[in-house]
């Protein structure tokens, strides 16, 4: 892959907030209560619109590492490190946007759902996949039961973990860091309730270091 590896860029962070972001004008406060609570990285999906408005104005912040998420073309890959991802999340396994990261010097974190997509993205010279949507594929059963022939592979799982699975998930050799949206929701963003995600956030963060 390329000399970075997402491990050394979250450099022992293992809480990935998922962020889905309405406008750009909820950028600088989100990034503001985030990094307040102790948060050090999250990803922004590219989703919206303004996801790029946005991802820049994150990374411009200075108290984050910011990565690109739902990222489904190598064109949306150049354009999220264009502005300022230092890494990029996507769904699933695509070789194009894996070889356009490697092309760009950024660690790519492709989502997986079976061994036969795993045994791809080894193949292709990653160490570290996205288990997505890991709740609905079985959860931790599912997890385990990937990483067992794979010794060495480690996981972010990612879609529909929420607080109460966090510690089990992360207690989990194989697992680098968890993704999630519940600490900053869509709805949170539209609400401008800055102190509610500033509370889930720090709780999570606290989970994520006992």
């Amino acid at each position: 892959m390329s000399g970075t590896s997402l491990d050394s860029v979250l450099a022992g962070a293992r809480l990935l907030p998922v962020l889905t972001v309405p406008s750009p004008a909820t950028a600088a406060p989100l990034a503001d209560a985030l990094a307040a609570s102790g948060a050090r990285c999250a990803e922004v999906t590219f989703r919206t619109p303004g996801a790029e408005q946005v991802l820049k104005a994150m990374a411009a912040h200075g108290g984050l590492t910011v990565g690109a998420g739902t990222v489904l073309t190598p064109e949306q890959a150049e354009r999220a490190v264009a502005a300022g991802a230092r890494f990029v999340v996507s769904p699933g396994f695509d070789d194009e946007v894996v070889a356009k990261c490697r092309e760009l010097g950024v660690p790519v974190v492709p989502g997986i759902a079976t061994a036969t997509e795993l045994m791809r993205a080894l193949k292709a010279g990653l160490d570290t996949v996205k288990l997505f949507p890991a709740e609905s594929l079985g959860g931790l059963r599912t997890l385990r039961a990937l990483a067992a022939p794979f010794p060495g592979t480690r996981f972010v799982p990612t879609g529909g973990i929420d607080a109460s699975r966090l510690a089990a998930y992360l207690a989990d050799a194989a697992v680098l860091a968890v993704g999630g949206s519940w600490m900053a929701t869509t709805d949170h963003l539209v609400r401008g309730d800055y102190e509610e995600i500033r509370r889930l956030t720090a709780e999570a963060v606290e989970r994520s270091m006992t």
